[in-house]
């Protein structure tokens, strides 16, 4: 059976971990500018304030862990009221030698924390990441604290098969932090489809035969309800239409495949579920704002 959480994963191509450790004590507060990129964070010891743009505001604490999957603005804070010095998260990034302190520098940090960034190597992330929550504040796993602390042990060495290591681990933290978010309250995204049993079955279904000719009628039958409820509930569970989501997963398995050039336009075409490479043509045209030929030729790796 597909797993669409891994597939969507997968076609991200998280790669290349940047890392870093953070502290503060006293009286401290610092604000980042929007950054696009994924990045993450466990809390070592002690205890800081996070208000991420558009989120609700967060205590963090010992052993919580943090994912932001495009990492908009944020203000991280201490207890004590202050005006926060603002970052260039861009420029911040750029230095990745040492702990950064901030607030107090001498005596015993209040708050200690490893975090870092990754990229996504899709030319399709937009739209997958999309379908992700935009924040992820998952407390006492252990399993994802192990995770970080490798990722930062083999991001800080050069050893044989690293980036092949740190691929590894990064998809690997983005599913089980994920996954854990997998329920009928998450954000509307399809971690909240997934956690729905009915919805869930017919996404399933989507991504292990998308090139079947799938109709309303029939993903609704998968999904045990109507058509209207069926349509109801997927629009306001994943933020999109069924028929909207098959098209747009289509679409990027079309895109990920041309890229590889790995098979001809008609072969695409076949997997994705157009009759013709004519049609797969004009339906590909219309969404992506060029030809399927032009391209590939433009993003073959």
């Amino acid at each position: 059976m597909a797993d669409p959480l891994s597939e969507v994963i997968e076609l991200l191509r998280p790669q290349a971990v940047f890392t870093k450790g953070i502290s503060g004590a006293g009286r401290w507060g610092v604000r980042y500018d929007d950054f696009g990129h994924p990045s993450f964070a466990i809390v070592l010891e002690g205890a800081c304030r996070l208000a991420v743009d558009e989120q609700s505001p967060l205590t963090l604490e010992a052993g919580d862990f943090i994912l932001l999957p495009r990492t908009p603005g944020f203000t991280m804070t201490g207890f004590e009221p202050v005006i926060p010095e603002f970052i260039d998260p861009h420029v911040a990034a750029s230095t990745t030698e040492g702990e950064v302190r901030h607030g107090t520098q001498d005596g015993p940090p209040s708050v200690r924390i490893l975090g870092g960034y990754f990229i996504f190597d899709s030319e399709d992330s937009e739209l997958l990441v999309s379908l992700l929550p935009g924040q992820v504040h998952v407390r006492g796993v252990e399993r994802l604290s192990i995770l970080v602390k490798l990722l930062i042990e083999e991001a800080a060495q050069r050893h044989s098969g690293r980036d092949l290591v740190l691929t590894r681990l990064i998809e690997i933290l983005l599913v089980e932090s994920l996954r854990l978010t997998q329920t009928p309250d998450a954000p509307a995204g399809l971690l909240r489809g997934l956690g729905d049993v009915r919805l869930a079955e017919a996404i399933r279904q989507m991504h292990a035969d998308p090139a079947r000719p799938w109709t309303m009628a029939q993903l609704a039958k998968e999904a045990a309800l109507s058509r209207s409820a069926f349509f109801d509930r997927f629009s306001r569970s994943v933020g999109v239409p069924p028929m909207e989501y098959l098209l747009a997963w289509r679409m990027a398995l079309a895109k990920d495949m041309l890229r590889r050039q790995e098979i001809d336009i008609a072969q695409v075409a076949e997997r994705v579920g157009y009759g013709s490479a004519s049609t797969f043509s004009t339906a590909f045209s219309r969404y992506v704002g060029q030809p399927p030929g032009r391209y590939s030729k433009t993003t073959a790796h």
